[in-house]
């Protein structure tokens, strides 16, 4: 008798009595682990302690790449008003390293209306006429810079501190320091939009940690996850006469 032969005569039962020692033992360790009554294996995702009392229980992050200029909406630079139509002079210029734009390019100023709003006073342009209502209710930070000038380099920078691909992000950075309360579930997850970010999968990037660190993609269409779903005709299995047989 043949291998296929063997194969084809074996019965579900028989092959459960077969296999009970090493299927029942894997599943008995398993569940001794999850009541912790075992000695469990080491688990990238477990839940550590954080070094303050936290008050959040998750992070949701929104990069909404391909709004206006932020010229346009709430940093206001009144200063362009003097040079609008016009170059900037090469004492502003000379230093300067651009990838697209001369140095020599005629200055635009913005020509929306900007005024302070709330009781904070935060300037915000008549673009945002709906933001405005809640100025005080928001944070906004103007006091960073970078000396990134285009957009693939820029989004690394906000999303793993380098210009830079190969470094950890911060999702990646976030499980890895504090674990993740989901054993059924990725703990860092990623939903994109259209094309996504020029940035692609390097804003959601493990870098140097262990793959475990990595943003899972959502996809809206097709497979949320990718290969996930089993291959057509790759797990069929048939139960008639009390046997079972796999396609290979």
């Amino acid at each position: 008798m043949d291998w296929l032969d063997y194969q084809q005569m074996r019965t579900r039962r028989g092959f459960f009595r077969d296999c009970a020692g090493g299927i029942g033992t894997a599943a008995l360790a398993h569940l001794l682990n999850i009541e912790g009554r075992a000695a469990a294996a080491a688990d990238p995702l477990e839940v550590k302690a954080p070094h303050f009392a936290p008050k959040a229980k998750n992070v949701i992050f929104l990069f909404q790449e391909g709004a206006p200029s932020q010229m346009d909406l709430f940093d206001p630079k009144p200063a362009l008003q003097k040079w609008h139509g016009q170059p900037l002079p090469p004492s502003l210029t000379k230093d300067l390293k651009l990838a697209f734009i001369k140095p020599t390019a005629a200055v635009l100023a913005s020509p929306r209306k900007f005024a302070p709003q709330g009781q904070c006073g935060m300037e915000l342009s008549d673009l945002l006429p709906h933001l405005s209502t809640c100025a005080d209710d928001i944070c906004l930070v103007r006091s960073m810079y970078s000396e990134a000038f285009n957009h693939h380099p820029g989004q690394l920078l906000l999303f793993s501190g380098h210009t830079t691909f190969g470094r950890p992000t911060m999702g990646a950075w976030v499980v890895y320091g504090l674990g993740s309360e989901s054993r059924n579930l990725p703990g860092f997850v990623v939903l994109t939009s259209g094309v996504g970010t020029s940035g692609g999968s390097d804003n959601f990037s493990n870098g140097f940690l262990p793959s475990t660190y990595a943003g899972t993609v959502l996809r809206n269409s097709g497979d949320p996850i990718l290969y996930l779903s089993n291959p057509p005709a790759s797990a069929r299995t048939h139960r008639g006469r009390g046997w079972m047989r796999s396609a290979i």
